[in-house]
């Protein structure tokens, strides 16, 4: 008999992605603290949540493998955060015409029978062509990304503000890097489909 799975998130993004693993599962709202350590740096600070996360909610599950995930984006080694305004994502946008961005994205399974837990952080890049003005506010006023990392939706119309995508999992830019968690499920015996 499959152990729950548990997906630690809300977002109805990553739901999505697992969708795709056909296997059944539920879903928790972590409650937990997202605010940077000192002197932390983005690849630890997005283990680290993802661990956070998957313990929260793995408390109200004693048999479960509880999946955690945490994505930042980062620029010139400074954190991108969500934007939550037109003028916030404009700059972000501009400030990313031309260059390249990376989404680091945290995963934790985390085994709340055992105790054993697996966390791993996996990069993508995305390569942003140059953007003027006109394309800029265009994307924003149809695509209002305000909620999300980096300014845009990827699996929506943001592709037309890329030069390139690259990375192992396409998953990953969405939030939840598909391909290395089947790999974590498999290490604890659960297959997809």
């Amino acid at each position: 008999m499959l152990p729950t799975l548990v997906l630690a998130s809300s977002s109805p993004w990553r739901r999505e992605i697992l969708d795709k693993l056909g296997l059944p599962y539920r879903t928790k709202h972590p409650e937990i603290d997202e605010t940077a350590l000192a002197n932390e740096s983005a690849a630890v600070l997005v283990s680290r949540l993802a661990e956070e996360k998957a313990r929260a909610v793995g408390r109200s599950f004693p048999d479960a493998l509880v999946i955690g995930s945490d994505q930042v984006a980062v620029l010139d080694d400074q954190i991108i955060g969500k934007p939550g305004t037109h003028d916030r994502a404009t700059e972000q946008l501009k400030a990313a015409s031309g260059r390249s961005v990376t989404f680091l994205t945290g995963l934790c399974l985390l085994n709340t029978r055992t105790g054993h837990c697996q966390v791993d952080t996996v990069p993508y890049q995305v390569h942003f062509r140059p953007l003027d003005d006109d394309l800029i506010e265009g994307y924003l006023q149809h695509e209002q990304p305000y909620n999300c990392a980096g300014s845009f939706r990827s699996e929506g119309s943001g592709i037309v503000l890329f030069e390139r995508l690259e990375g192992d999992d396409p998953n990953t830019l969405v939030g939840l890097p598909l391909i290395r968690l089947v790999r974590m499920l498999e290490a604890e015996g659960v297959r997809p489909f």
